[in-house]
């Protein structure tokens, strides 16, 4: 956790700030209100540790100044003069905790740890409350298909092992949504899941992202960071597209899986990591091995679980029971009376290949709720996207010359590339663009919602 230390006597936030270091935190100090404020207004930090007396000012009113600023930072107050009734008010005021000077190194990593169990929860609670908010159907747990069956079967048989997995699939076929399903039936599921955009970033901010780093490491490392294998302690490590993660960080990545060990960048201590590793990609790793974009010690060490998520195209058993589930969905999330789709819906539905798969049809299905002006949805409420790939008419009428703006033209453009190409690697260099604006690109025109 990254830490800052209030106090305005300085021999005790040299000697706090290197019990909280000796503990595996990262520690900062401020000998004032004023400088405390300005330092939690230009950095995060995930915990506090106040002095009531602050020379001559109060701590207790500066905790009420942090928790109107600051209200979901936790705050432990310390003090030497403590009482009962000092306890109470601090605790009334919205403190999370109180130590009494002068405290062991043991009674704060007791504190220390109820904070960090206090965040882990309070995560949990958020996400939650985001999936509730955002939830839509889950079909891919729902299948007449045997062979999702199959996998689903592998994937959940697995679940309570820490073995690790590879989840294959072209994208939009569930593949995250899984991975989280794997975690959910752990035994690691009261932990993290913490998910990596292998992609998305340039190689040496993903390091950063995905080991961490410290102080000076690189330019702009202006103080320590602890990376998302730390963030993932105790519970599953998801890496998304582990297909585009650069040949310079796969050493690395192989290191934690054999030995679970890593480093942070710039930092020559090896530390240990009790992580889960599940990745997904839409790329060919044993091709990849074989062009030298993929080490082969990594792909065999990752290749211990492996299934295969089908394209959607290859469940038709399951295509039109997906589409009325998102139908009545988006339906009743809308307060939109329908009552269902007409024959040339469902015929045009059947006949669409579907090349974005569940995401595709999920906002297929959005829009036409959202627009369809009868009590019916027809073939005309579908996108365009969805007609018969010789009709002029497809992807919006997004040709050259055609009346459509860039941003649609992008769009069609991308989707086709994508479609046709066996991963981002590659469409990256047929659009003549790196892969991380790409990636970029494709979260922003909503390629990017699943995996």
């Amino acid at each position: 956790m990254d830490i800052l230390i209030i106090d305005d006597e300085k021999i005790i936030r040299d000697a706090v700030s290197q019990l909280v270091e000796d503990q595996g935190h990262y520690a900062e100090t401020a000998e004032d209100a004023a400088t405390a404020l300005q330092m939690l207004k230009g950095a995060q930090y995930d915990v506090v540790l106040l002095d009531v007396n602050l020379g001559g000012e109060n701590g207790l009113e500066l905790l009420l100044e942090i928790q109107r600023k600051h209200p979901a930072l936790a705050v432990v107050v310390f003090t030497a003069a403590a009482t009962i009734k000092l306890s109470v008010e601090a605790m009334r005021l919205g403190a999370l905790d109180f130590l009494e000077k002068p405290f062991t190194p043991e009674h704060l990593g007791i504190v220390l740890a109820r904070v960090q169990k206090h965040r882990q929860l309070a995560t949990r609670v958020a996400d939650l409350q985001t999936q509730v908010a955002g939830h839509t159907p889950e079909p891919v747990f729902e299948s007449e298909t045997p062979a999702v069956r199959a996998v689903l079967d592998v994937l959940f048989r697995a679940a309570g092992t820490s073995a690790s997995v590879l989840i294959l699939g072209e994208s939009g076929t569930g593949k995250s949504v899984v991975a989280r399903a794997v975690h959910q039936r752990s035994t690691r599921a009261d932990k993290s899941f913490v998910t990596v955009n292998c992609p998305s970033l340039s190689r040496e901010l993903l390091e950063s992202d995905l080991f961490g780093h410290v102080r000076g490491s690189f330019t702009g490392a202006f103080k320590d960071h602890w990376g998302k294998v730390k963030a993932a302690e105790g519970g599953t490590l998801f890496l998304d597209e582990i297909g585009e993660l650069p040949l310079e960080i796969q050493p690395k990545l192989l290191r934690l899986l054999q030995d679970r060990e890593y480093e942070r960048l710039g930092d020559n201590s090896s530390r240990t990591a009790d992580v889960r590793i599940i990745a997904a990609t839409n790329c060919d790793l044993a091709k990849g091995v074989a062009a030298g974009r993929f080490r082969e010690d990594l792909f065999y060490r990752l290749n211990v679980i492996t299934v295969e998520m089908p394209p959607l195209r290859a469940r038709p058993a399951d295509l039109a029971r997906f589409s009325e589930q998102f139908l009545l969905f988006f339906a009743r999330q809308c307060g939109r009376p329908l009552k269902g789709f007409d024959a040339g819906a469902r015929k045009r539905l059947m006949a669409h290949s579907w090349p974005g798969n569940l995401r595709e049809l999920r906002n297929a299905i959005e829009r036409a709720v959202i627009l369809a002006p009868g009590d019916l949805i027809t073939a005309a409420d579908l996108p365009d996207s969805t007609q018969p790939a010789g009709d002029p008419a497809a992807a919006g009428g997004a040709t050259l010359g055609g009346m459509v703006s860039l941003d649609a033209l992008e769009g069609a453009h991308l989707r086709a590339v994508l479609a046709r190409t066996p991963s981002l690697a590659a469409a990256a260099e047929v659009l003549g663009i790196d892969q991380a604006t790409l990636y970029r690109k494709r979260k922003k025109m909503g390629l990017d919602a699943e995996s």
